[in-house]
């Protein structure tokens, strides 16, 4: 006797339909750190876009659009990197609240959010916990097409968190007038 578990909604082998759109309601990721500094000076680096490609391996850059800062609603552009591929992103603040959370929806190929970003600032003794959740809110070929592409874009994003957070630690600790 053999089980054979059912397949993902929405893949090939359960609907015979490979247009029918796949279910990316599974697909989050949350990564911690603890970094010696309080919740205002941790979301103030981070809520300054501009510094994410001092610690992300992933993003090189980002910018807020028109002098926005970071306050829900405000627009930023940023370029990233996977592999070989570099691709620019536009992406809009969701949430802004200073020590506490800094939340953002990145745009897919067409203009509607795919990705959320949410950081929270939690005290913790003598620093911060850092908590970094990367979801996928809708699926979209820029980030994959069947289910193992989007397993491994979980488990390389999944990576990449790590390693911000560990640069991110490790900037903070060398540079504590920051």
């Amino acid at each position: 006797m053999s089980t054979t578990l059912p397949e993902k909604p929405g893949s090939p082998e359960n609907s015979g339909n490979p247009a029918e759109p796949l279910d990316v309601s599974g697909y989050s990721v949350t990564r911690c750190a603890w970094v010696a500094t309080g919740p205002e000076q941790a979301y103030d680096l981070l809520s300054t876009v501009s510094n994410i490609g001092l610690w992300s391996p992933n993003a090189i850059r980002a910018q807020y659009e028109d002098g926005a800062g970071p306050w829900a609603g405000a627009w930023f552009r940023g370029r990233n990197r996977r592999g070989d591929s570099e691709w620019d992103s536009r992406s809009q603040v969701q949430k802004a609240e200073r020590g506490t959370e800094f939340t953002y929806t990145v745009l897919g190929s067409v203009p509607v959010p795919i990705v959320r970003w949410r950081w929270t600032f939690t005290p913790y003794g003598q620093g911060t916990r850092l908590a970094q959740t990367w979801q996928l809110l809708a699926a979209d070929p820029v980030l994959g097409t069947t289910y193992a592409e989007l397993d491994a874009l979980r488990d390389q994003t999944a990576a990449s968190m790590e390693d911000t957070l560990v640069a991110l630690a490790g900037w903070i600790a060398g540079n504590p007038a920051a």
